[in-house]
């Protein structure tokens, strides 16, 4: 790979009583001097006072993107630095990872050069690198499994003796053989070069698997009982089955990884059965893309897990990423971001156009693969806010007499909303659903609902008449009006309408089939269960595996919801304070992973894990049979993206 010959340096300088300052320092390495030129980079510390610039003039901001001009007549020669400073921030720094995440030049000619980016240094305060997460941990039993199940009574010793594989017993049904084969083929997937759990043939040096279906079980629910010469396998239905084989998989992927840690048992019983319903993992692919194998490989760690759920975030600002075959400029205008492309760099782009999408045969394959692993993928079409992307590809959905910056949303999309008085909006989302439905075969769409500003709408004149003719207050109750549209839509297709927290505002929905993710924070739970509707809990304040986990200022991430060490992740408690009269109302737990930091794999790794396999021990393992110590034992064996 060439050198790139400009790398643009970035320093806090934090500020008693203000916001601080950022102090950016171009280098030029190349040959040739540059003049005439604009240095633009992509930051979530967003510059919002054009009058605390020194030494530049910022030109443009849109959202996470800042254009900064080099002083009139300045010549950048080769071996030269030019330096400024912006103050005036949207909010102080905190951490390595707030500041330049890209960055380009714009030449005179028009044409861009890449530059490089390092994280931001801490400037006039001591730096402290990240904390060790993890205790060694303790363990009661020398078992490594992950979630914890409900009950063990199973005995065993580290060290000890455990079979080479398991395999299904003589006489075994086609289906409880091609169960064995697909846990097996999943291990595979996750751990290429570990030793296979489970043979199809019988081996002198195994133990035999024999399965009973029963009926008294829960779905999900298995029961295991070891003894010298075979596992005896009891489920309830094909999932309860796949989830016994993951806890026998993890099992002897524990003691041979670790022997001197984990064993395998050689008596007793386990039984299991999931707390929660709902046990899912939200994925924003709209800021930063993710390959169809990458998605793929994560349905795989979601189900080594035994979460359920693929909350797909597919629409948001930065980007649209499914195909839509009654609209094809979502996935041409609204998806290529880049100098000169329809939308702006964000959060990493850099010279390089960026775009990507899933077309609908990669969502049927992705789909199936999720489901044969007992895994429900969930879409995500925001409504009606984080809609930057989609109104730049289809411009005729909003409100042409509408000031074109007569609201901006918190990350700073000025009118980026789908706009409640435009009959073309209804058109719009009933021709998206048509084509959501069919590819997507799970009960559920998510709708979004998040984050629409204050104010949104207030200057469209068609707003203002829906307004009058209707009698609505303002922003909140058109959203309520809008989505209440929607939730009809849904029901015609058969669909239940899931949201964020703020579905609720401005009369909110019918709450008769309807769940909504409590994600502000953890009050909000109880609110929404006190009107009806039903919780699913992923406060930002345990739950998002963005947020930074320590608050030294090398540790990545963000930190708008605090600091989310991984044993508060593990000790939060979704039913917390809900009364029990309104327990019924609570679904489950979600984790949600935002991608603004995600611009490498190695920080996606970082940030969740282990967080993630908390959380999915949250989800299924009863509260009285938690312990942060065995957990933080164990979870080191836990497979990563």
């Amino acid at each position: 790979m060439a050198s790139v010959p400009f790398r643009l340096e970035s320093a806090f300088r934090p500020e008693d009583g203000g916001n601080g300052r950022l102090v950016l320092t171009l280098f030029n390495l190349g040959e040739t001097a540059i003049e005439g030129f604009k240095l633009v980079y992509t930051s979530l510390t967003r510059v919002v006072e054009d009058g605390a610039v020194e030494n530049a003039r910022l030109t443009l901001r849109d959202a996470n993107y800042h254009e900064f001009a080099a002083p009139d007549g300045f010549r950048l020669e080769p071996g030269a630095a030019w330096r400024f400073s912006a103050g005036g921030l949207q909010r102080a720094a905190r951490h390595c990872t707030d500041g330049p995440k890209s960055a380009y030049l714009t030449l005179a000619d028009g044409s861009h050069l890449p530059v490089s980016v390092s994280d931001m240094l801490l400037d006039g305060r001591t730096s402290e690198p990240p904390p060790r997460l993890l205790p060694e941990g303790r363990l009661d039993l020398p078992f490594a499994i992950q979630p914890w199940p409900k009950r063990m009574d199973a005995t065993g010793e580290a060290g000890a003796t455990f079979p080479t594989v398991l395999y299904p017993a003589e006489a075994s049904a086609l289906e409880d053989v091609r169960a064995v084969d697909g846990v097996l083929a999943l291990f595979r997937r996750l751990f290429a070069s570990g030793h296979a759990p489970f043979s199809l043939a019988a081996d002198a040096q195994g133990r035999a698997i024999r399965f009973t279906s029963d009926t008294k079980l829960g779905r999900e629910a298995y029961e295991l009982r070891f003894a010298a010469d075979v596992v005896e396998l009891a489920y309830g239905d094909a999932a309860g089955r796949q989830y016994a084989l993951t806890t026998l998989a993890q099992l002897l992927h524990g003691a041979r990884s670790e022997p001197a840690k984990f064993g395998f048992p050689a008596s007793g019983t386990i039984a299991d059965a999931p707390r929660y319903e709902w046990r899912g993992c939200h994925l924003d692919v709209s800021r930063q893309f993710y390959p169809v194998a990458d998605v793929s490989r994560f349905v795989d760690i979601l189900a080594w897990l035994k979460l359920n759920i693929l909350h797909w975030h597919l629409t948001d600002d930065e980007a649209w990423r499914l195909e839509i075959e009654a609209y094809p400029a979502l996935t041409t205008l609204g998806v290529l971001r880049g100098p000169d492309e329809p939308l702006r760099p964000q959060l990493g782009n850099g010279a390089e156009p960026v775009g990507g999408f899933y077309s609908k045969a990669d969502v049927r394959m992705l789909v199936a693969h999720a489901a044969g692993l007992h895994v429900e993928i969930v879409p995500e079409i925001e409504i009606p806010g984080h809609n930057a992307a989609t109104l730049v590809a289809l411009p005729d959905l909003t409100d042409g007499q509408e000031a074109p910056d007569s609201y901006r949303s918190v990350q700073g999309y000025a009118n980026n909303a789908l706009n409640p008085a435009i009959p073309l909006t209804y058109e719009f989302l009933e021709k998206v659903f048509d084509e959501v439905a069919e590819l997507f075969p799970s009960r559920y769409v998510h709708v979004g609902g998040d984050e629409v500003a204050h104010g949104a709408w207030l200057a469209s004149p068609l707003a203002k008449e829906l307004m009058r003719k209707e009698n609505l207050g303002g922003t909140f109750e058109l959203q309520s009006y809008l989505l209440k549209r929607v939730k009809e839509m849904l029901t015609r297709r058969g669909k239940v309408l899931v949201g964020w927290n703020e579905v609720a505002h401005g009369g909110g929905v019918d709450p008769k089939d309807t769940i909504l993710m409590a994600w502000e924070k953890p009050e909000v739970g109880i609110e929404l269960a006190g009107q009806g509707y039903g919780v699913v809990m992923t406060p930002g304040q345990a739950y998002y595996l963005d947020m930074v986990q320590a608050e030294e200022w090398q540790e990545p991430g963000a930190s708008w919801a605090g600091t989310v060490p991984p044993a508060h992740t593990y000790a939060y408690e979704a039913a917390g304070d809900l009364p029990e009269e309104l327990r019924h109302l609570l679904k489950g737990v979600q984790a949600c992973i935002w991608s603004e930091h995600f611009l490498s794999r190695g920080y996606f790794n970082r940030l969740v894990f282990p967080r993630l396999p908390a959380i999915a021990e949250a989800a299924w393992t009863p509260a009285e049979n938690k312990s942060w110590e065995r957990f933080a034992a164990i979870v080191p064996l836990s497979p990563v993206l």
